[in-house]
């Protein structure tokens, strides 16, 4: 599929050096984030909330299983071949990863989370008091609870973002179709 938005081609000096950054981090600059440098106040944005959100209390693992989930939850086939191929090289097996794309953990504490990010989606941040119970029970903090809320709304901001602009994949592609259950 062609983007709908083309990468920028003439970065500017400030996009420049989020280039680099963004090289550091990634060995790269994705197609995603050429994008996104249409508008280097929506580019800072991104790399601030997540470099934000990358230092908080949840660890690399139960990032990528939100992102995938989320991700395989709004369809976005860019996101779920992404965070396939980062959650890959955060640890987390082929089968890990199929079951997050779910929302399943076999992890009794990663899945209170995906069930918790689940809720938010599905009721749009209102969760009921016996979801939010349920989530504490299952031995989330608040740290946690709130880090949840704001990966969901992250990962929503790049579905949303690579729905619209429909930039070239440059991850290996995960199609957004599951295969039969994992057993």
């Amino acid at each position: 599929m062609a983007a709908r938005i083309a990468p920028l081609e003439q970065p500017g000096e400030q996009i420049q050096s989020l280039y680099a950054f963004i090289k550091s981090q990634f060995g790269k600059v994705p197609n995603m984030m050429q994008t996104m440098a249409h508008s280097p106040a929506l580019l800072e944005g991104y790399l601030a909330f997540r470099g934000a959100l990358d230092k908080g209390v949840l660890p690399e693992v139960v990032r990528q299983q939100i992102a995938l989930f989320v991700s395989q939850e709004n369809g976005c086939e860019y996101c779920i071949s992404a965070h396939t191929l980062i959650g890959r090289h955060a640890g987390l097996s082929r089968q890990q990863v199929e079951l997050a794309r779910r929302g399943q953990s076999s992890d009794p504490k990663q899945q209170a989370i995906l069930n918790l990010a689940r809720n938010i989606l599905d009721w749009r941040g209102d969760v009921s008091a016996d979801q939010f119970v349920a989530a504490q029970a299952a031995g989330l903090n608040d740290a946690e609870i709130v880090e949840v809320v704001g990966h969901v709304a992250l990962t929503t901001l790049t579905n949303y973002f690579n729905q619209l602009a429909h930039p070239v994949l440059d991850f290996p592609r995960v199609s957004t179709s599951l295969p039969a259950a994992v057993a």
